[in-house]
């Protein structure tokens, strides 16, 4: 963990996929500024490296001068701000693309080597999805204020905090069924959340080619039935997989909108991106524009990571298998 005297700011440097890309820059010798909206709360960061090479700021990518402030000086800048819904000013339109057009435009000024910037695969601006629009739209801002801007697109991303198989475990804790929104068919390629932030350090630090765009997706495509089956079966749950169509989906996910997020299911936007699969594309994987290229040889399985967070939502919790 020598240091290199080298700069790195994080934006999103607290969040599920931010504090892998700390970590990994840390390991590699990089003074890390976590640029967040509560440094205040970020302060389990700092243990990631030696004394003093972690620093969390204050940052709200809805604000330019607080952008400017946290990447002056950084050699290497990376975007890991991102929403599943939006909540009050926190939009769409505000942080994917105003705010990732801020970032460019900072970095920019600010003379950075590098600039890094998660988005996701499926991002489109013709999707139904605005999230998937936002994301599109995101992407282009940073190309237009940063050209050699580098563009990561994970598929849906899994780990100990993820945002998929907790959310369904937790579901299967008090729900008979679970939903097999258009019957479970859709596509996913499932990325450790650990590798993403490797790649993402990688690719700030000379891996890959500036201006590319790389589709991240790990070593197997399943289906949204498979990956529930997946759920149930690490969390020691029997559920009935009720398939529901995309049009009832919508119209429940629509009438829980009064809920708060984290009490939600399921947004309709979030409904609408379950209508497309969300692997990498034939053409990245001709193109070699896929997570291999940035660091990462042997990406991590499922079956090797999940299991462990899943145990705490069995019926006899976490520890039953070593009783009797």
């Amino acid at each position: 963990m020598a240091g290199n005297g080298k700069l790195a700011t994080v934006f999103g440097g607290s969040g599920f996929v931010g504090r892998h890309i700390v970590w990994s820059l840390a390991r590699k010798g990089y003074r890390v500024r976590a640029a967040v909206r509560r440094p205040d709360l970020a302060g389990y960061l700092q243990p990631m490296g030696v004394v003093g090479q972690i620093f969390p700021v204050q940052a709200n990518l809805r604000f330019a001068d607080s952008v400017a402030r946290a990447v002056e000086g950084a050699d290497v800048v990376i975007n890991a701000v991102g929403i599943l819904a939006p909540t009050g000013a926190q939009s769409f339109d505000a942080i994917h693309v105003e705010g990732a057009a801020r970032i460019a435009k900072a970095a920019k000024a600010a003379g950075a080597e590098r600039l890094v910037h998660i988005s996701a695969i499926g991002a489109d601006k013709t999707s139904p999805a605005k999230y998937a629009q936002t994301k599109a739209l995101g992407e282009e801002a940073m190309f237009a204020g940063f050209p050699g801007a580098m563009v990561l697109r994970p598929s849906i991303i899994f780990g100990p905090e993820d945002e998929f198989f907790n959310r369904f475990a937790a579901m299967a804790r008090v729900s008979p069924f679970l939903p097999l929104i258009g019957g479970g068919v859709t596509k996913f390629q499932p990325v450790f959340v650990g590798d993403v932030g490797h790649a993402a350090a990688a690719a700030a630090t000379g891996a890959g080619t500036p201006g590319t765009t790389y589709e991240l997706g790990g070593p197997q495509v399943s289906t949204f039935k498979e990956l529930l089956k997946l759920t149930l079966d690490y969390s020691d749950r029997k559920r009935l997989l009720l398939p529901i169509p995309f049009w009832m989906a919508k119209l429940m996910a629509a009438l829980t909108w009064p809920l708060p997020n984290k009490l939600r299911p399921m947004t309709v936007d979030q409904v609408r991106l379950l209508q497309s699969d969300n692997v990498v594309s034939e053409g990245a994987k001709k193109d070699g524009r896929t997570i291999m290229a940035l660091d990462v040889p042997r990406p991590a399985a499922v079956d090797g990571v999940v299991p462990a967070y899943l145990e705490r939502f069995k019926a006899r919790g976490q520890y039953a298998h070593y009783h009797p």
